[in-house]
């Protein structure tokens, strides 16, 4: 991602700040949609889905589709270090230099705390998907594709931190719980079984990789072998809670509504603060917003004592 400079004048802080920055591990980008923002507020409108293909018959037979949409206002972020001058002169330890790279982390992955966010509370009333409900609930409807649900219940002897083969079984029955979703239209969705990512809070995340990356699971082959990629968000508070996303559809589970990109500035040796407080500021600065995509491309999974 583009970083704006704004002229940063303390030497070796900007490039530090840059390379922690470009260096930072993060999945966002594999987990949302993005779009380009252009204004304050951003209206996605959902048309359902395209009807299906159709012997001619007497001729064409248009459909319409179903008007569905919702709007996603910017917002703004910033994270800001205040330095005292003398430390900056003072400092041969380059303790200033380890604040620096850890805003640019920070910064970095701040995305994917956004994500974790939205997955932990996707539950919570006012936590809508594009249809006007919970994004992850029981009570999804649209046009004739009848009730459907994005979350499902798995039993554990240890709920927070169920073995391979449990997790295995949550998994597989994930899949095939979005493997059955249906459009607005009442025809299946054919999303297939391929990119396909299990989001685990971090004591789930041993469990997870053996289960995908085993070839055996309780003395048989493990059909689901390199099924699904895994990521450990240390966000995720729920420890019984783990979510399957699918990251190869037209829109991902989730939607990254990018306005303006970080901005790493200064207040440097000639602001006001410097000179009269001897008090120098670092931050960052961006505006964006992160929120929720397709719900059928998202099944949230919750183990239960069993």
């Amino acid at each position: 991602m583009a970083i704006i400079n704004t002229g940063l004048l303390t030497k070796g802080l900007r490039s530090e700040f840059s390379n922690r920055f470009d260096g930072a591990p993060t999945h966002f980008q594999d987990l949302s949609t993005r779009i380009v923002s252009t204004g304050h507020t951003e209206i996605y409108r959902w048309l359902g889905s395209v009807p299906q293909m159709r012997e001619w018959g007497t001729g064409r037979l248009a459909r319409g589709l179903r008007p569905e949409s919702y709007s996603i206002e910017n917002l703004k972020y910033e994270s800001t270090l205040e330095v005292d001058r003398d430390e900056l002169s003072d400092d041969q330890t380059g303790q200033i230099r380890v604040r620096i790279g850890e805003l640019a982390e920070r910064a970095a992955t701040h995305k994917d705390y956004l994500i974790a966010q939205l997955l932990e509370n996707g539950d919570q009333s006012g936590f809508n998907s594009y249809d006007g409900v919970s994004y992850f609930g029981s009570s999804h409807v649209s046009g004739a594709s009848g009730t459907q649900s994005n979350t499902i219940s798995a039993t554990s002897s240890i709920p927070t931190r169920p073995s391979s083969l449990e997790f295995r079984d949550s998994l597989a029955d994930g899949i095939t719980r979005m493997m059955a979703f249906k459009d607005d239209q009442g025809q299946p969705m054919a999303i297939a079984s391929d990119g396909m990512y299990c989001v685990v809070p971090p004591t789930m995340y041993f469990s997870a990789l053996e289960a995908v990356n085993s070839t055996v699971t309780s003395n048989a082959d493990n059909v689901l072998q390199g099924a699904a990629q895994v990521i450990s968000y240390p966000w995720l508070t729920d420890p019984e809670s783990w979510y399957l996303l699918k990251n190869n559809g037209v829109v991902r589970p989730f939607i990254f509504q990018d306005r303006e990109p970080v901005e790493f500035n200064s207040l440097s040796d000639d602001s006001d603060d410097a000179f009269k407080r001897e008090k120098l500021l670092f931050g960052v600065r961006a505006r964006y917003r992160m929120a929720f995509g397709y719900w059928q491309f998202a099944v949230k999974s919750t183990f239960q004592v069993g």
